[in-house]
């Protein structure tokens, strides 16, 4: 079939070599604007793929999948609970944790921080907060020790390094004659961690979990107690089943990671199909440049037509040729913008840090964004689909074209020559 004159003619026809060369740049310019719709498309979904992972991974490092907790933040006996809970066949790991607020004070800097409490043997379980240390080791926050691992944004904030001492102040103050004093313990900074986003990098604080029962006045109480499970997109359904088979007593809370960042993950789904629509309408009128190249084809292809009309050629056969020219026009332009988007995915972090170093700017502010880096994860299926839509369209813009040109009579096109 592909040896039919029609095609090998159609094919000739995308690089002309009459007088006219004008034709052949407009076909390049067609393939050039296709593939530089389809590169662009690929990389704007691989870089929000990109955000989506970092995000879930992060927060997940940081939050666990599932947490349950008590109304007054005082979840007793929390050591039945976790092995309870871990007895659940869905249920990897459980870890306590105990969560407050307060002020960090460092020399002549300060800064609000929530703090968790933790046991960093049974906190490395259910998080990924050890591997985000960059200085010091989370294993010092020892019972007693009252030592406190900071994140990188905030020990910049406060202008602490390891081994300062800082002093928090909590709201909760201490009843006295001459009126309310607030409470205040200095603790020592034995770790500084970076996970990547602003939010916690900024904001949040590690010490011990028997420090902060001692600090929050919880006695032998925890706020809750998170849980690791074996499917994170089925954590809603699991710690729901684990607390009410857990044996607890009294009301708890249950929340999962879908329903804790859920409004990031929504944004983040209507924003990719926000920009895949918009973006398929670039894809789109670059395709239907296909339909003007092909027109002035047609009309600097009378005389050929007309000569084939005449030695037997029927209208469907100079319908394929001519749909058979922007057919390869959209091919290689949807080639082109395939590999050159797939190149620039794969290689997108590197060329991202090589343009910061060289300008000196930085493209993701960290106190604007929830990430400070540029993620690109690229996806086969976003690849073939955005591919095969260009390909469609690429074809519909040529069936008007060749229509008209299969249209044309020998006898007035030739009545000029």
């Amino acid at each position: 079939m592909i040896n039919r004159y029609e095609y090998w003619i159609g094919r000739r026809y995308v690089k002309s070599r009459s007088r006219n060369g004008f034709i052949s740049l407009i076909s390049a310019i067609s393939m050039l604007g296709i593939a530089i719709a389809v590169a662009v498309l690929i990389v704007v979904l691989s870089v929000v793929n990109g955000f989506e992972r970092e995000l879930k991974d992060r927060l997940l490092a940081m939050s666990g999948h599932a947490t349950i907790e008590s109304p007054d933040n005082g979840l007793g006996d929390w050591e039945a609970w976790v092995g309870s809970v871990e007895q659940q066949p869905d249920v990897a790991a459980a870890a306590p944790f105990v969560s407050g607020q307060g002020l960090l004070v460092y020399g002549h800097q300060l800064s609000g921080a929530e703090f968790r409490g933790i046991d960093p043997a049974l906190e490395s379980r259910v998080s990924g907060v050890g591997d985000k240390i960059v200085e010091g080791d989370l294993a010092t926050l020892v019972a007693g020790s009252f030592n406190i691992v900071l994140g990188l944004e905030l020990a910049n904030k406060l202008q602490a390094t390891i081994g300062d001492r800082i002093t928090l102040t909590l709201a909760q103050g201490i009843v006295t004659p001459a009126g309310i004093i607030p409470r205040m313990r200095r603790f020592t900074v034995t770790g500084i961690y970076r996970v990547g986003m602003y939010e916690f990098d900024r904001r949040l604080a590690f010490i011990n979990l028997t420090d902060a029962q001692k600090l929050f006045r919880l006695q032998d109480n925890v706020s809750g107690i998170r849980l690791a499970v074996t499917d994170i997109f089925d954590a809603p359904k699991i710690v729901r089943r684990a607390a009410i088979e857990g044996g607890g007593i009294g009301q708890v809370l249950v929340s999962d990671w879908t329903r804790m960042n859920v409004n990031f993950f929504r944004s983040i789904q209507i924003t990719k199909s926000i920009l895949f629509v918009i973006l398929l309408m670039v894809v789109a009128v670059a395709a239907f440049n296909i339909v003007s190249t092909l027109v002035m084809v047609v009309r600097d292809k009378q005389a050929d037509i007309a000569i084939l009309r005449t030695v037997g050629a029927k209208p469907a056969d100079i319908l394929r040729i001519f749909v058979t020219q922007g057919v390869v026009i959209g091919v290689i332009g949807t080639m082109a913008g395939a590999f050159l988007g797939v190149t620039l995915s794969l290689n997108l972090e590197g060329i991202v840090q090589f343009m910061e170093a060289t300008l000196g700017i930085k493209f993701l502010a960290a106190d604007v964004y929830f990430i400070s880096d540029l993620p690109s994860d690229l996806r086969i299926k976003d690849v073939l689909q955005i591919s095969a839509i260009a390909l469609v369209l690429a074809f519909f813009s040529t069936l008007y074209p060749a229509w008209r040109g299969a249209r044309t009579l020998p006898a007035e096109a030739l009545r000029y020559e």
